[in-house]
């Protein structure tokens, strides 16, 4: 079950993918990213993907990081899990949206990413 906070932000996410069965929440964005992921060969786990996107964003699509270096060198961090715009582009996996705030998409890209750089999105356990 999605946390509360997935269904607060619910209403107020612009473009997210929701398709293929999946519900457009929190849930369904982790769910339809494994899936992504399984096809495309990225570890990852649904636990490990929820304990970064909680402790990243709360599980808030639009979250936007504007005091971090990444911020201060105008690329913030945005998203599920907070990625900025060129490891997006680097990472992104084909079959998702081309938007760095698409739920499904970034955590898609980051998992890729995390995979590359640490084996796998469940051994980040702090920021990446």
């Amino acid at each position: 079950k999605a946390p509360a906070s997935a269904s607060v932000v619910r209403a107020s996410v612009d473009g997210a993918q929701g398709g293929r069965g999946y519900a457009n929440n929190l849930d369904g964005w982790i769910k339809e990213s494994l899936a992504i992921m399984k096809a495309k060969g990225i570890p990852g786990t649904y636990e490990g993907l929820h304990r970064n996107i909680m402790r990243e964003s709360s599980g808030n699509p639009n979250a936007q990081n504007n005091w971090d270096v990444n911020a201060r060198n105008g690329i913030p961090s945005k998203g599920l899990l907070q990625v900025i715009q060129p490891t997006f582009n680097a990472y992104h996996v084909a079959g998702t949206a081309h938007d760095l705030t698409n739920p499904v998409a970034n955590i898609t890209a980051a998992a890729n990413y995390a995979a590359h750089r640490y084996g796998s999105i469940d051994n980040v356990n702090s920021a990446y």
